[in-house]
């Protein structure tokens, strides 16, 4: 809903690069991470959260990169949960004209219930389903809407009348009235202003999304969890042809919605409906709701992977890990459940707000995960010379920067109004390489591990 969402009010600039970015991130991740930290993992105690693996791999006494990083993780989850139940909020009200707030609990509570009994075997399981529905969905309503515009030819005459909708390096500029709403003319026509630049820096800004892949906590535990690492070439292949696809129907759903109801959403919030007013509105009732079941499908399917991480990051890595070793594995459960629920509570007061963009709540969530955990997986992996101070270094700046950046130094606009995961990444990877050439290096247990995992089978 989010990307369509963009490309509906700002025409194809902005989703572009965006997708260009995360389809180069993806395959690159897991042609350049996922064998190696398969293997890493595997040597580093047989870890199985991102938190676990960077505490194993230094080879603390004290655990502070285990709390540190379980903290983050608990942090921007509870953010991206947050975004797949205001998703949830607006299916639904949208749908059957419920109060936002309703059911968007009651999709959240569904959300928890299943995770919550079933864990990572159900996760994994409804996740593949999920996908397959995810993906014809995106790809009906997107070939539907085509059909029903008269055509690409027809489209793309169609957009191009609006200043900057249809640039590479320009974006388009709707004219708000005072109360938010997108002013229209005497016929019933949106009005748009003169196109605003999309220079390089804004480019840099949005391929940056990208970088944010490599800190991923449940795009990293695929390519830790998979039986054998000669499984994770097929693995790229399917992930990457999934992830083109789908970014390209997302983006094209949200330009052809613009040509087929230029008028329909007249709010930043509620472009996001392009995908429901789209199915709703060229289907019969019955297809519509199989194809809108694809947004369901795409929130559950993130939801309960980030309320399953998150859970984990407290009851394995902070309890089990630091407060009560010797706990059993009924006790970890039990925490790991409280966990869940309480992520979830957190994420539910984050989407009361029915007025919330989903594409600006991922956005930080990304940012943060992908600052906090992705040079210091980069340079754990890559860098022998990385040290336990570079690392807690690294993650702290990363993390801290996305805040900072976000609620403060993004406020100045102009230069610094570039997307926080960009300046976060390089921070930290600065402080990662700065900190650890000033400490002592590593132990040579450390370092003889490192040289193993580069050809360690499993």
């Amino acid at each position: 809903m989010g990307l369509p969402g963009v490309a509906y009010w700002f025409g194809l600039s902005d989703v572009f690069w965006t997708a260009i970015g995360l389809a180069a991130g993806t395959y690159i991740n897991w042609l350049v991470v996922a064998k190696r930290l398969r293997r890493y993992s595997t040597l580093a105690g047989n870890s199985i959260t991102i938190p676990e693996f960077l505490s194993n791999r230094y080879k603390e006494n004290k655990k502070i990169i285990l709390t540190i990083g379980s903290v983050f993780i608990l942090v921007f989850f509870a953010a991206y949960a947050g975004s797949c139940f205001v998703t949830f909020g607006k299916l639904f009200s949208t749908l059957f004209g419920m109060q936002y707030q309703l059911v968007m609990i009651i999709g959240a509570v569904i959300v928890i219930l299943y995770t919550f009994l079933g864990g990572f075997l159900a996760e994994s399981a409804t996740d593949f389903l999920q996908g397959i529905v995810m993906i014809i969905a995106l790809c009906s309503v997107f070939t539907i809407g085509v059909v029903a515009a008269g055509g690409i030819p027809a489209i793309l005459d169609n957009i191009k009348t609006i200043p900057g909708f249809f640039d590479f390096f320009g974006i388009a500029q709707p004219q708000l009235a005072e109360n938010g709403l997108q002013q229209l003319d005497a016929a019933g026509k949106p009005l748009f202003g003169p196109a605003g630049e999309y220079g390089i820096l804004t480019i840099i800004s949005t391929l940056s999304w990208g970088l944010g892949y490599f800190g991923m906590p449940q795009v990293l535990l695929r390519f830790m969890a998979i039986n054998k690492s000669t499984e994770l070439k097929k693995s790229r292949r399917i992930a990457t042809t999934w992830c083109v696809i789908s970014l390209f129907a997302a983006v094209a759903i949200g330009l052809t919605g613009r040509a087929l109801y230029p008028a329909g959403l007249l709010t930043r919030s509620s472009s996001e409906n392009i995908f429901i007013l789209m199915s709703t509105g060229l289907l019969p009732a019955f297809l519509a709701g199989i194809v809108m079941s694809g947004i369901l499908a795409a929130t559950m399917s993130s939801s309960d992977s980030y309320l399953l991480i998150a859970s984990s990051a407290l009851s394995r890595d902070i309890y089990k890990g630091i407060f009560k070793k010797d706990a059993t594995d009924k006790q970890v459960m039990l925490v790991s459940r409280i966990a869940l629920l309480l992520v979830s509570v957190f994420g539910i007061i984050i989407a009361l707000d029915e007025n919330s963009v989903i594409f600006k709540v991922v956005s930080f969530a990304w940012a943060g995960f992908g600052a906090t955990f992705g040079p210091i997986i980069l340079f754990s992996l890559f860098w022998k010379r990385t040290t336990r101070a570079g690392a807690i270094a690294g993650m702290l700046t990363g993390g801290s920067m996305v805040f900072i950046w976000n609620m403060l130094i993004s406020q100045l606009g102009g230069v610094f109004a570039i997307y926080e995961l960009f300046p976060a990444f390089v921070l930290s990877c600065i402080a990662i390489v700065v900190v650890s050439l000033l400490t002592k290096k590593p132990d040579q247990a450390i370092l003889d591990e490192f040289e193993t995992a580069k050809t360690y089978e499993c």
